[in-house]
């Protein structure tokens, strides 16, 4: 499988939080998959650290993509094609970062690894705890 880490998920992960489904840890572990984190997750993460929302060992734009690294977690840009995709995207949910998230799954077919209930009103492939 191709997964794309919703931003909750990978911070769950890297902190060995008990939220994160034992089923979502195993796929992110497994080395026949291809596990992206976009760099919309940073984008989200930083602007969460710096609200106060978000406490971290370092800055998340040093912090994050060490762990990303360590983790062989592929780094996924954001590209003109996946924000084009937003033109069809209804607006269920309201939170930008995940719509964008929503839009590069759809746009380079990755499936979405969240436990976010609002990102399955969408037509887009999840591994959820549905």
């Amino acid at each position: 499988m191709r997964l794309l880490l919703d931003t909750h998920i990978f911070l769950w992960f890297i902190s060995g939080d008990k939220r994160l489904p034992e089923d979502m840890r195993d796929a992110i572990r497994d080395l026949d998959n291809e596990v992206y984190l976009s760099v919309v997750s940073l984008w989200e993460a930083i602007v969460k650290y710096q609200l106060g929302r978000l406490s971290l060992p370092q800055p998340p734009g040093i912090y994050l993509p060490i762990q990303r690294q360590r983790h062989r977690i592929a780094s996924l840009s954001l590209d003109e094609a996946s924000v084009s995709q937003l033109t069809n995207l209804p607006p269920i949910h309201r939170d930008p970062f995940d719509r964008m998230l929503i839009c590069q799954a759809l746009e380079h077919g990755l499936t979405v690894v969240t436990v976010d209930v609002a990102i399955r009103a969408y037509p887009v492939p999840i591994l959820d705890r549905a």
